[in-house]
């Protein structure tokens, strides 16, 4: 018997807490995953394009780089193994004026360092024979991305844990862990039946709380939890038929891939997200973006009409990073780093943190 109330709580149920726990559960662990919110998965992982990246543009070495090109492929398997809904569509990588060919030939040659399979350099007359309403002097096709059930994925992931009599714990907020003599942690949650629980291991996976979450634990050094910038995105979808089949996405913006299209399983085109910083969470659209979208999606697909875009929703990501700053890689820290056996914290698991959920899971149990 187990000294331990359970052998692993993990703070958050969203897309990567859940695969933390469905890592644990695959080693034979049973863990409990608390959420402060009514839903699995209503904060970060619920606001987002629901893309599978491929890995194109992430630095040489990253976790970044590893993880989504190793997280691709792992959900397309979950997905089959889980009749979760997906469409590998593809995506395209456009250039809209000559001057952007170079930085499309500095992606390719990333994707390529990355290990991204397939990828391919398109003319203007090759893509556009894929596309007919796209605008573009050249592009990169990526066939390995695509769109999934995000809902669904998590749902699953959600089964796999209760399979090996773990569970996931909503309306229940992180208060407070403390390091207890021997090792593991003696953990306190609130909510309308606060609770204690003492666990041998503990994972923060608090999205957009992480470093609320960190300054909880008794004992973890300030100085290594970061400043969580808040970024912004307005999403549009559009009035009338879908234009493209695949993904469209224009050159990177500095700290985003920037302002793309996708058709969702529904066959609902989607444009978004933009990219600006807030102090609070506001999931309000704002309109006043509204002219921005219809110019930056003029310049990839000139045929979009006045008044056909509609406000949809918008997301928050968790960034490391300021304005105008360099964006920098996920921050996934164990016991070698901020010196706590026993606790691994995630830091910054932004885009592509959807697609990489399943390989940082299986990271972050690695490196207890």
């Amino acid at each position: 018997m187990s000294e331990f109330d359970t052998e692993a709580i993990v703070v958050g149920a969203g897309a990567v807490g859940l695969a933390i726990g469905y890592a644990l559960a695959q080693r034979g662990i049973a863990p409990i995953v608390i959420e402060r919110a009514n839903l699995i998965g209503s904060g970060v992982s619920s606001r987002n394009s629901e893309v599978v990246h491929a890995g194109l543009y992430y630095p040489t070495g990253s976790l970044k780089a590893r993880l989504c090109v190793e997280g691709a492929d792992a959900i397309y398997a979950f997905c089959d193994a889980h009749k979760v809904d997906y469409d590998r569509c593809g995506k395209l990588v456009v250039a809209c004026e000559e001057d952007e060919l170079e930085r499309m030939d500095a992606i390719l040659e990333q994707a390529n360092i990355n290990g991204v399979p397939g990828m391919e350099v398109l003319s203007a007359a090759q893509a556009k024979a894929l596309e007919p309403e796209l605008r573009t002097v050249g592009a990169l096709l990526s066939p390995n991305s695509g769109t999934f059930d995000s809902h669904g994925y998590m749902t699953a992931l959600e089964g796999r844990i209760e399979d090996v009599g773990g569970s996931v714990v909503l309306s229940t907020p992180f208060e407070h862990a403390e390091p207890l003599p021997g090792g593991g942690f003696l953990v306190r949650t609130g909510g309308a039946d606060p609770m204690e629980l003492t666990t041998e291991r503990l994972f923060l996976a608090a999205g957009l709380s992480c470093a609320d979450v960190a300054n909880r634990v008794e004992g973890f050094p300030k100085e290594l939890i970061p400043t969580i910038h808040f970024g912004k995105g307005n999403y549009f979808s559009l009035q009338g038929k879908a234009p493209f089949r695949k993904l469209i996405y224009p050159m990177p913006i500095k700290g985003a891939l920037g302002t793309h299209y996708r058709r969702d399983l529904g066959g609902q085109a989607r444009f978004g997200p933009d990219l600006h910083f807030v102090e609070h969470e506001n999931y309000d659209v704002e309109l006043d973006r509204e002219p921005l979208f219809y110019q930056t999606i003029r310049r990839f697909w000139p045929g979009l009409k006045d008044g056909t875009l509609m406000p949809d929703y918008t997301g928050i990501r968790p960034k490391l990073h300021g304005p105008n700053e360099k964006q920098p890689d996920f921050r996934i820290e164990g016991p070698s780093v901020h010196g706590i056996e026993g606790l691994v914290a995630l830091f910054g698991i932004e885009s592509p943190g959807l697609t990489s959920s399943l390989a940082v899971g299986a990271e972050a149990v690695a490196r207890q």
